[in-house]
Parts: structure tokens; sequence; C-alpha cells
């Protein structure tokens, strides 16, 4: 039974979840949110696990009719969501009844927003998870972006009080940001010189950019010889670098396999970070150990679960 109406979907509104994991091998992408600590927060103030399937909007949010009461909680980008057109705060959770309507006005900061459910959105997981692979067709709601007309069906689940994230949990999304990542696994195929451009100079994001990849225009990186490299796995956050010599950076619905020899991994932090960012705004590398990086991603976890102890306390 349809209970949340898409009146207006929005330039790119999708399902998703965390993605699929373990089926690289087959050749199916990970995919999944592209800003997993928004998306898990969002789903912590409705009271939901942070796997819980939820609506990812990219540049302009969708209107949506709720056809039965229910609680929302809007994180990541803010564009400006109202209800009944009366203006409503992101990283906070509100009680919706039947009849009202949210909307988005304009963006303010960020790319992609979540908005989450108390309860589960019912469409049939694929090897584990709800998430929209539109490439694949696989996935969310008969495997595509959400359309103007579109009925969802929330598994309501009882949710009692409201919830908000302090400000100062609160990401800020800037224009320009320096990301930290593990030089290799082939950085030894690269000249002297373009490994010190790629870690001293500046690079734009071009508006060639999606989920499956975000392009970059800066400093030109050079291959030190032709020879062709064995296609291999590759990873959100890979940075691939092609014949000419502009890095991508590989992001949630990347290809599982490759060719162009990667220059560098971002840590998880980085690619939430990218991920909230707009076409000509800059970015900077900044090259850390293995060990660090391991460090920081515990670290990233525990603070999703502190954050989530804090919240549905």
């Amino acid at each position: 039974m349809v209970n949340v109406k898409v009146l207006e979907a929005g330039l790119f509104t999708s399902i998703q979840d965390l993605g699929r994991k373990g089926y690289m091998r087959f050749g199916i992408p990970v995919g999944g949110v592209m800003d997993e600590f928004s998306a898990s927060v969002a789903n912590f103030l409705v009271g939901n696990a942070a796997s819980q399937a939820l609506l990812e909007m990219t540049y302009v949010g969708a209107r949506l009719e709720f056809l039965e009461e229910m609680h929302i909680a809007i994180t990541g980008a803010n564009l400006t969501p109202k209800l009944n057109d009366q203006d409503i705060a992101n990283w906070e959770s509100h009680r919706v009844k039947k009849g009202d309507v949210l909307s988005f006005g304009g963006l303010v900061a960020g790319v992609r927003a979540y908005v989450a459910f108390s309860g589960s959105i019912d469409v049939p997981a694929m090897c584990g998870s709800k998430a929209t692979d539109v490439r694949a067709r696989m996935g969310g709601l008969r495997g595509r972006a959400l359309q103007n007309g579109d009925g969802l069906h929330i598994v309501v689940r009882p949710e009692y009080r409201l919830r908000r994230v302090p400000e100062d949990s609160r990401p800020c999304y800037l224009s320009s940001a320096d990301l930290r990542v593990c030089l290799g696994p082939q950085e030894e195929r690269f000249t002297p010189s373009s490994l010190h451009d790629f870690l001293q100079t500046e690079y734009t994001i071009k508006v060639r950019s999606d989920r499956m990849g975000i392009c970059l225009e800066g400093s030109q990186l050079a291959y030190r010889d032709s020879t062709e490299m064995i296609s291999e796995p590759l990873v959100m956050g890979s940075v691939q670098v092609p014949p000419d010599g502009q890095p991508i950076v590989l992001m949630a619905d990347c290809q599982t396999t490759g060719g162009y020899p990667k220059i560098a991994t971002l840590l998880k932090a980085a690619l939430i970070t990218l991920a909230q960012m707009r076409p000509k705004d800059r970015v900077r590398f900044m090259a850390t150990s293995v060990q660090d990086a391991q460090k920081q991603y515990q670290e990233f976890y525990a603070r999703l679960c502190a954050l989530k102890a804090q919240i549905q306390v």
C-alpha cells in the first residue's frame, strides 16, 4: 500500500542503503550511498539501523506527500527543506501526518541530501541490498531513479520521540578541501615529478562527474613507460589515471575491475567530503600511511557509534 507519493522526483532521487557487500567477484558493484555518515545519521534520527534503505537526493530535492503518519529525518546537503511550505531543519527528525507535503527549495551547501523514514522502504532486496544501480537496472524501485507519480510503501515502525544532532557533530561543506590518501597501489608507475605534482598542486572537480566517478582537472600526470597494465580489482576511492593524465576518483557505482594505473586511494572521510563537493570546487591530496588510514577508519565508526548512542539515548 502506497503511503508516500512522489509528487515531484527532483533531479536524481534514488533508494539507497549501504550497498552490496561481497559480490564484486561476480562483477556486481557495491553501490549504495555516496555519503555514509549522513545516511547513517539520518537513520539514527528516526530510530533505524544504519543499514536501512532511505532516499538519496542530488542537487534538487523531491516533493513528497505523506498518506500516513510517520517520522522522517533529513541530513546531508542543505536543500532548504520545507514541510507544508514552512522551513524545517536538517539534522533533526520531524513528525509528519497524513496529507503533509515535504518539499525543498534552493541548494545552500553540499550536493547530496538523505531522507530517512521511521520504518523500512518496501522494495525487494537484490544480493542483500535495496540500493539502486541505474546502469545495471537493479535494486530500488524497478532499478531506476524515482519519477513523478511514483508511490512508495513504508512499513512504518511506531516512533514516539524527536531527535536532533548536536551542532558540533554536523559536517560543514566547503568549496575546497584537503583529502587524505594512501599512495598506491601503482604509484611506482608514475614519474617522480607526477607524484610530486599530485601531492603539491590543486585539482578542480569537473562537471563530468557522477555516482560512478568524480573527474578532476589539474596538473597532468605521466606514466614512467607505456607498458599496459593487466586489469585488476577496483574499490571506491581508487584514483585512476587514464592516458590523458587527469585523475578520476572512483565512487559508489564504480566498475569492479579496471586497467588504468591507480596512483592513490582515498580514505573514507575524504570520500565523504568529496561526495558533497560540486563542480569547480578544489581539492588537494595529502599522503598518509596505511597504519594511520586504518586508525582513522576505526575512528570513523567509533564516532558513528558514539553519535548513535547520543541521539537514540
